[in-house]
């Protein structure tokens, strides 16, 4: 028989927990040898979405075993100051901030591509897969669906709580502070390719009349060959762009 320990989960870490042990501390039973991972996980919190642990007070690792009688502070990612000497859960910090975003987040992919983010995306993406090229290139998996994020070969994830895709962008942007990394409109919103200005005489047999007529700037995708210029709907990105920028 397991262990049974006291937990306490803070913010928006309750919105994985049923009601009643939302905001409260509660007594849980753990599997025998559990760690702290598993036990948090079993709970229905997935470890990517932990920052920082504390048992009895003292910050430590997922790889922790629970003892009977301990007490266990579970916290999300903090905004307001720095834990950093803190963090016992993961190793470091990604060096760069690249996305794999799950089947269901193709919009919200689109979206992050254009605002300059590195994010793969296929709708044929398996779960194992979605995990392997976590692992493998080092990349922050976003998903609506907390099994995936339980993986153990994840390390960075984000369970996205917003249903539409501006407004699980603006999610992202608040939470991940990613206003002061963004490059928007350097990257290919179909492949995710890089841009690359391009002149006019290049691109003009491709380019319909009126568009011909009414631009001069494009950038072409240096992996699918697409161009883009800037006409009513490079406009509205605009505008969604200089919202997120203004408000992070």
């Amino acid at each position: 028989m397991g262990a049974s320990a006291h937990f306490r989960f803070y913010a928006e870490l309750n919105d994985f927990l049923p009601p009643p042990r939302r905001r409260v501390a509660f007594t849980a039973a753990c599997a025998d040898k559990a760690t702290v991972k598993h036990a948090i996980e079993a709970l229905g919190v997935p470890h990517t979405e932990v920052e920082l642990v504390l048992v009895n007070g003292e910050s430590v690792d997922f790889d922790r075993l629970v003892q009977d009688g301990d007490r266990v502070s579970v916290y999300p990612r903090f905004e307001a100051f720095d834990i950093a000497p803190l963090l016992r859960v993961r190793p470091q910090p990604l060096r760069l901030t690249r996305f794999v975003a799950d089947a269901h987040l193709g919009g919200l992919a689109r979206l992050l591509r254009m605002t300059g983010f590195d994010t793969l995306y296929d709708n044929g993406f398996a779960d194992r897969e979605i995990a392997a090229i976590a692992e493998r290139e080092g990349r922050i998996v976003l998903s609506r669906d907390r099994e995936l994020l339980k993986h153990r070969a994840i390390t960075h994830g984000c369970y996205v709580h917003a249903l539409k895709p501006r407004l699980q962008l603006a999610e992202l942007f608040d939470r991940l502070q990613l206003a002061r990394s963004a490059r928007p409109f350097s990257r290919c919103m179909r492949c995710n390719g890089l841009l690359h200005a391009v002149d006019k005489a290049a691109v003009e047999a491709r380019l319909p009349p009126r568009v011909r007529a009414a631009h001069t700037r494009f950038s072409r995708c240096e992996h699918c060959d697409r161009v883009y210029w800037e006409g009513s709907h490079w406009r509205r990105m605009r505008a969604l762009v200089d919202t997120l920028m203004s408000s992070s």
